[in-house]
């Protein structure tokens, strides 16, 4: 289990894990993985808070939650955001299906690609700034949003489509039970129950519906899911979290 763990960690994050802590599994193990997702958005949301702490005071608050923002997107290697410009790029190009899933394989930044990034990540620094600003507990709000945005995503797995033949999305959409979808969904329930109360149920419950009917668009406009709308789902869910916060 703690293989698995580790396994999730290195397929989701950029953090050194020893190449024997993560090896050996077959790819269809990694579909048991999702269990894991609210944990490791746990532990990359908490390193981006202690960044904004350590930050806080030397440089003030809007720097310290431009510099938090910061960490996630490297902690991540851009892996979710990558995902969020290729979807924007497909979807906004008005084009047939078939046309926009060749959009989105294309590893060039379009216009709607890189709006999409300069929306995400300005709305991400101004609302942790304005949380911040009001008091907001910045360590567990940003621990709770990517901890969401992780489990939330799992809606775009569970009894979906995938939109390809083939691809690295593969390995989830579809794949994932009924109760693997219960499990994660009820880790990211307690992790925001313990750390934010009240306001982090609420925002949790408004990330699940924001991509829930995410999903509901995308499997209209592209029939179905890929390894793109799964990295959006997380960086729309971590933004819309922390928005419900406010």
């Amino acid at each position: 289990m703690m293989r698995l763990f580790f396994a999730t960690l290195a397929f989701m994050s950029r953090l050194p894990v020893p190449v024997r802590w993560s090896q050996g599994l077959e790819a269809e193990q990694y579909v048991r993985g999702v269990f894991f997702f609210p944990l490791v958005g746990l532990l990359l949301g908490a390193i981006g808070g202690l960044v904004f702490l350590m930050l806080e005071h030397l440089c003030g608050t809007p720097l310290a939650a431009l510099f938090s923002v910061l960490a996630l997107a490297l902690l991540t290697g851009g892996f979710h955001l990558d995902g969020l410009a290729d979807t924007c790029d497909g979807v906004f190009s008005a084009r047939n299906r078939e046309r926009m899933l060749e959009i989105m394989r294309d590893s060039r930044l379009g216009t709607h690609g890189g709006l999409g990034l300069i929306f995400v990540l300005l709305g991400k620094v101004l609302v942790v700034n304005e949380l911040a600003l009001r008091g907001g507990a910045m360590l567990p709000a940003l621990a709770c949003a990517c901890a969401a945005g992780r489990s939330a995503c799992v809606l775009l797995m569970y009894r979906q489509r995938y939109a390809r033949e083939q691809g690295l999305g593969n390995l989830f959409i579809g794949k994932i039970t009924g109760r693997q979808c219960g499990v994660t969904f009820a880790l990211g329930v307690l992790l925001c129950a313990l750390l934010l109360q009240g306001p982090g149920l609420i925002a949790f419950a408004l990330t699940l519906v924001i991509v829930y009917l995410l999903g509901l668009a995308l499997n209209r406009t592209l029939g179905g899911q890929t390894g793109d709308t799964l990295g959006a789902a997380i960086e729309l869910g971590e933004l819309f979290f922390l928005l419900a916060l406010l």
